[in-house]
């Protein structure tokens, strides 16, 4: 196992909770049936469309032309990244990242707040933006570790949202296994997505996905050996002179494109694929190609998530064909 088990955990249980947590917020923005029952007792069903705020709503197209619409956009979307990076525009970057997060962000928290607080007499999306706005800050600009991942749990829902009106089964289906090819490419033969992490940390100061910083076992007993010699009256620069100690920190992390399309996945099949029970299923066995990868992967080396996630999905939504 590439990470431990703690790191290993955390991680497993954030893309969990965000794949959770964007169901909820998916069904908030599926036009449905619901049915009420007035003051005298009479039952009537209405029917409600929340719609996506700030015009957000996609147009009405067929799923082909959508599918090829995203399909190239997802071409173009990496092409201006890499043009970006090489022309060096950081701020560029960062302005731009600044855009999505703080959108995202208030589409999830607009959907949460009128779920979960119906009554309230202001306009939920203005809330939500007010709410996005500190978030967005200390995500980009501060980078508190603990307000990032809190953050990328309702960034992909949001961003899931803006896309699963438009797509249809077969044809998140299909993007889906071109992400995976695609993804195999860029890590383990061009090592794109490798050099695009580590461009991000290092020259922007943002990670598109969780991450979490930590201290190995070993490194841990390296530096409360430091401690003990420092507090035995060696000087920290003799002690390190002298035997050569350096604590290196780990970095586990999960790309957010790794989250983001299983739960579209998820959200096409909850609203066009069968409903709530199919769409867990999606996400168990995205949960579950993911754990195996964990538990696969070995320190030192880099891998392609997509195709584990999108084996598992794709085996669990099958499967929920037999319930």
């Amino acid at each position: 196992m590439k990470h431990e088990v703690k790191i290993v955990g955390l991680l497993l249980g954030m893309f969990l909770l965000t794949q959770l947590i964007g169901l909820v917020i998916i069904d908030s923005y599926i036009p449905q049936n619901v049915t009420k029952v007035l003051d005298n007792g009479t039952i009537v069903t209405e029917f409600q469309n929340f719609s996506i705020p700030y015009d957000l709503e996609p147009p009405q197209v067929e799923p082909q032309v959508s599918f090829a619409s995203i399909a190239l956009s997802f071409v173009i979307a990496i092409i201006i990244f890499i043009v970006l990076t090489k022309l060096r525009a950081d701020t560029v970057i960062r302005v731009w990242f600044t855009f999505v997060v703080f959108i995202t962000l208030a589409v999830s928290l607009t959907a949460l707040l009128a779920k979960f607080l119906p009554e309230m007499a202001l306009s939920v999306d203005k809330i939500a933006l007010i709410l996005a706005i500190p978030l967005t800050f200390y995500k980009v600009y501060k980078r508190n570790i603990i307000v990032h991942n809190a953050t990328e749990l309702l960034i992909y829902p949001g961003l899931a949202t803006l896309f699963v009106p438009i797509l249809r089964p077969w044809s998140i289906v299909s993007l889906l296994l071109i992400i995976s090819v695609y993804d195999m490419w860029a890590v383990w033969r061009s090592s794109f997505m490798v050099n695009l992490a580590k461009y991000q940390i290092k020259n922007i100061k943002i990670f598109t996905g969780f991450y979490i910083p930590y201290l190995p076992k070993k490194e841990a007993e390296k530096l409360e050996k430091m401690k003990f010699q420092v507090v035995k009256g060696k000087s920290a620069n003799k002690m390190q002179k002298k035997t050569n100690h350096t604590v290196k920190v780990s970095l586990a992390l999960l790309g957010g494109g790794d989250v983001a399309f299983p739960l579209i996945f998820a959200g096409v099949i909850l609203r066009y694929g069968g409903g709530l029970v199919p769409a867990l299923f999606v996400v168990a066995g995205a949960t579950a190609g993911l754990l195996y990868l964990f538990i696969y992967s070995r320190k030192g080396k880099f891998y392609p998530a997509m195709p584990f996630i999108t084996a598992g999905a794709l085996a669990a939504w099958l499967i929920s064909f037999l319930f």
